[in-house]
């Protein structure tokens, strides 16, 4: 019966149970998503109430016919107004309420119930006031454009059947719907059982629909917009899955994973001959809604379309990252998360179990294993059963034994791939320089064999036995970029120590308890620039590194100048060569005024941009106590050398605690390990500044009140007077200059704050003028260093054969605190023994080898040899089941593909080794870059996954072997050689170009 039917028949009650009917209705009706609420314009409501409650039929406030006019925008389209504002300019009552007003009092010729749905939107229920506007129209004829309004809780198959019926398609017909949104990006509406809200439309979009041809195909594959491989050309027709993946951004983990999977022949040609459309599991709360599956699928068929060099899978990154948070954005990732996610989500998405049932699990309770094991398998499938499973899935026993009342639990779990352990050894070998105490000895180069888990002491240790140096004579530094990266505590682990850092070893002098007190100094060599460094608005000279640098032990009453000038040339004897004395170079000192000194004030800055003394100020690794204090026994020493036209670098180092105060600023900041220094500039220091070294500038007042933990001591005395006749007198070879860890002077920072305690290491350059540096500094010698004994050693490639890594998978562990096991006896937590054993293995075998070692203390990868078989891997000997029963598939299986990982833990590069199911040639997998692949290349320290497919299930190739060009073996070869590294300091290792004598 229709509304119209009942208003012309039901008979309008008594006002009192009028209002009492539509009361109730609204104080007890709940919203409830899919109901139909109504929307009634608020004024006339309002005079409904009023009316019903005066109890007079024959009152004035009659309300007359619904009357909707002041909401709609015209009466033309009835379209509402904008922004309407509930309970001021329209109510919301039930469909019941509803009925019964329009029963009673009718509405006004024309105007359209303003029926509204209930949609269930995150986290609240809602009456949609507003539905969503949606434009229709047909692939074939896309200028022609209808507009029709959905309720968000309609289905996608509801605006199917309205573009249909608008567009007269004829029924039977086979369609599908395109979603296009304002920026012209189009995508599938996969699911026609989902809802309008679900499927993320919104008012303003636009679908498309297609009908299939009489040929089978559809008018288009995609939307031109939808379009994702690299345009090649028509006429290109390749061998089918030989094909590259555009690295998007640190994606190759991806692409090896997927390069692996698309040459795993069961389940590559299950997707090309689409068999998964039929199993697509739109309902799948474990699932993806179809969407993995079937961008899987796009790239597959792309892929194995024989036109194309590469595919760029940037849709299935998204589905990728959408449906799973860890790998949204390009960051690097491993490629085994990858591929364990994307066989579970395709497994979810192909589940032909539609509707899974709770199952309990059941102890074997001193059953027969066989018994235990087929009712698991049975279990098993009941609730899983897919094309991954047919494919991936084996069986394996997990046997716990509890400690104490040694209750055995059985049970028989299924598995989709084997992470196997590799033998990690106890040891680690480390190669370092030492740097002798002698001045005239070369750098030695040894190499260590230390404890993984050991500390920087047994790495001294391990050096004094073959230099017979003490270590408490040893200061271990890593050195990067002509500056110390980092000086290590002799208690510092040595795991965070890589394997390509530049690690000297410097040997100190010895130092009796009745000595005077050492400072450890850290010394930089700096070259000055020819240029002056007009970008920082000063003009002061600009410096860059150069060289090694020293870590020198030197006595507290030596810090002045002239004693440290005497001390750094006496350590760079081999390589600095001092003028002969009848050549004994000169310079004027000419006289100084308050004028020149005041503008020696205003130049004297850094000399580097704000943007580089912040980057170096973070990369400090020290504070600036003690380098104060050094600059304090600088500028103390009243010096008879003019540094003007000195030129050199240097910086130093200090773990004592001597007291002075500096006049330049050593930052505190840590070093991050993704930032390693650039060339830096710094100021030079000025003959005038030198002469007066008590004399503190307003700047390096100011800035000195900054400095952290600074403990008070006198300000240093003025010279009473300044020289003002000129002279002649020695010019020296190089400067000496206070700075931080990263070998800048720090703008600003001079000698007039408060004196600070020697509380950190101090770093000091000496600064070089080119021509200086030219005549005196030999750099061929001082790059030059020896080699020991120790590296003539071959150094043997630990090397594991597979079966040992599957023997470590199957042995009895105890288990570890974090996941203790609960005995049904003991009724509490034990630390119970597991022993895992291969009970039946699946068609396609993955074996993740697990080179990522991750401990309480250590982190670190393991770069051994796993020598795998190409051919014949048999498990029969692995097997619980000795003897197998007729039917019951072989243990033996071929190599099929492999994921490759080279470089460390923070960094790396992922490729792939694959032979394609057609022609059975073995390909190289290097992101978009395909080349032939010879057996001999593909057992490398590199191979990280390993896919094996039974014997039983492989087929022989229907297209002949292509014959592999010498030069494109080679070049295949040479592609392996280096992994893709994106951190600065692996590339910057350049830097460190010593020569061997």
């Amino acid at each position: 019966m229709t509304a119209n039917s009942r208003c012309s028949a039901a008979e309008p009650p008594g006002l009192e149970t009028q209002r009492r009917e539509i009361e109730s209705l609204l104080r007890e009706c709940e919203l409830r998503a899919g109901d139909s609420w109504y929307v009634i314009e608020h004024r006339w409501f309002e005079q409904w109430k009023e009316f019903v409650q005066t109890g007079d039929q024959n009152s004035s406030s009659f309300p007359g016919q619904i009357d909707n006019t002041d909401l709609f925008e015209d009466l033309d389209s009835y379209h509402l107004k904008e922004r309407l504002v509930e309970n001021e300019e329209f109510v919301l009552v039930p469909a019941e309420a509803w009925h019964k007003l329009f029963s009673w009092y009718g509405m006004v010729d024309g105007q359209p119930p303003l029926e509204r749905k209930v949609v269930d939107l995150p986290s609240t229920l809602k009456v949609e006031v507003y539905p969503v506007e949606i434009f229709l129209c047909l692939h074939s004829n896309m200028e022609n454009v209808i507009t029709s309004q959905f309720s968000r809780a309609d289905t996608i198959q509801s605006i199917q059947r309205a573009v249909c019926q608008a567009f007269s398609v004829p029924s039977g017909s086979e369609c599908r719907l395109w979603m296009k949104s304002s920026d012209s990006s189009c995508e599938r509406l996969r699911n026609v059982h989902v809802s309008v809200l679900d499927a993320c439309l919104s008012s303003g979009m636009t679908v498309i629909m297609e009908t299939r041809n009489a040929d089978g195909t559809w008018p288009s594959s995609r939307p031109q917009v939808m379009r994702n491989s690299v345009e090649e050309q028509d006429s290109y027709r390749g061998q089918p899955g030989v094909c590259g993946l555009t690295n998007l951004g640190n994606t190759c983990f991806m692409n090896s994973a997927l390069q692996c999977l698309s040459n795993t022949p069961p389940l590559t040609e299950y997707f090309l001959h689409s068999s998964y459309v039929e199993e697509l599991n739109f309902t799948n709360p474990l699932g993806m809604k179809g969407e993995i599956a079937e961008a899987y699928a796009d790239v597959i068929k792309q892929m194995w379309s024989g036109r194309h060099y590469s595919v760029v899978p940037r849709v299935f990154k998204t589905k990728v990252g959408h449906f799973a948070s860890q790998f949204l954005g390009y960051q690097q990732h491993d490629s085994q998360e990858l591929l364990s996610f994307l066989l579970d989500g395709l497994h979810e998405d192909l589940n032909r179990v539609k509707n899974k049932e709770y199952i309990e699990l059941r102890d074997a309770d001193g059953r027969l294993d066989q018994e235990v094991a087929e009712e698991a398998w049975r279990n098993h499938r009941r609730r899983n059963d897919s094309v991954i499973v047919d494919t991936f899935h084996g069986l394996f026993k997990s046997t716990l034994v509890c400690p104490e009342c040694h209750k055995v639990s059985v049970t028989f779990d299924p598995f989709c791939y084997l992470s196997v352990p590799l033998p990690v050894s106890k040891e680690r070998v480390m190669e370092v320089f030492f740097v002798s105490l002698d001045p005239y000895a070369k750098p030695v180069q040894h190499r260590l064999v230390v404890p993984k888990a050991g500390k920087v002491s047994d790495l001294c240790s391990a050096l004094s036995d073959m230099t017979s140096i003490s270590p408490t004579q040893m200061v271990v530094a890593d050195v990067f970029n002509h500056r110390f990266y980092k000086i290590y505590n002799t208690d510092e682990s040595l795991s965070c120590i890589l394997d390509r850092d530049d690690i000297f070893v410097y040997e100190l002098s010895e130092q009796d308890e009745q000595q005077e007190e050492q400072v450890l100094l850290a010394l930089y060599l700096r070259e000055r620039s020819h240029y002056r460094d007009y970008g920082s608005g000063s003009s002061s000279y600009g410096t860059s590194l150069f060289g090694h640098p020293l870590l020198l032990s030197v006595p507290r009453s030596s810090c002045s100048q002239e004693a440290l000038y005497r001390l750094f040339l006496q350590r760079l004897a081999r390589y600095v060569q001092p003028p002969d004395p009848s050549e004994e170079l000169e310079e004027e000192e000419e006289e100084e005024n308050d004028d020149d000194e005041e503008e020696l004030k205003k130049t004297q800055t850094n000399g580097i941009s704000d943007d580089d003394d912040q980057q170096d100020a973070e990369k400090a690794g020290t504070s600036q106590d003690q380098a104060d204090a050094l600059q304090s026994d600088l500028n103390d020493t009243p010096s008879s050398q003019d540094h003007s036209d000195a030129e050199t670098s240097s910086t130093s180092q200090n773990q004592t605690e001597p007291s002075g105060c500096l006049g330049t600023n050593c930052t505190n900041a840590a070093i991050p390990l993704d930032s390693r220094g650039t060339t830096d500039t710094t100021s030079q220091t000025s003959a005038e500044q030198m002469q007066q070294p008590c004399k503190t500038t307003e700047d390096d007042g100011e800035e000195g009140k900054q400095e952290e933990a600074c403990s008070p001591s006198p300000p240093p005395t003025e010279q009473p007077a300044k020289r003002r006749a000129c002279h002649k007198r020695k010019k020296n070879l190089f400067t000496i200059q206070a700075v931080n860890s990263n070998g800048t002077t720090e703008r600003g920072m001079g000698e007039g704050g408060s004196a600070v305690s020697f509380t950190s290491q101090p770093y000091v350059a000496i600064d070089w003028d080119p021509e200086m540096k030219k005549r005196f500094y030999n750099e061929n010698e001082a790059e030059k260093y020896m080699k020991h004994s120790s590296m003539e050693v071959p150094q043997q490639q630990a090397i594991v054969q597979l079966q040992e890594c599957i023997e470590l998978f199957t042995t009895v562990e105890t288990l570890e605190e974090e996941n203790p096991w609960y005995c049904p006896v003991c009724k509490k937590h034990q630390l119970a023994t597991k022993k895992l054993d291969l009970w039946s293995l699946p068609e396609v075998l993955i074996i993740h080898l697990k080179r990522f070692s991750y401990t309480k203390f250590t982190r670190e990868k393991l770069d051994s040899i796993v020598e795998f078989p190409l051919r014949d891997l048999d498990f029969s000997s692995c097997l619980l089941r000795k003897s197998l029963s007729s039917g019951e598939p072989p243990s033996c299986y071929d190599l099929i593909a492999v994921s490759n990982h080279y470089g460390g833990l923070r960094d790396g590069h992922y490729t792939s080794y694959a032979r394609n199911k057609d022609n059975g040639q073995w390909y190289y997998f290097d992101d978009s870059k395909v080349t032939y692949a010879s057996e001999d290349q593909i057992v490398t320290n590199a191979a990280y996954v390993l896919f094996y497919h039974r014997q039983d299930k492989l087929r022989k190739p229907t297209l002949p072997s292509p014959t592999a060009s010498p030069a494109s073996s080679t070049q295949a070869a040479n592609d392996i050689t280096s992994s893709k590294d994106d951190d600065t300091k692996l590339s910057a290792n350049s830097y460190l170009t010593m020569e061997t004598d």
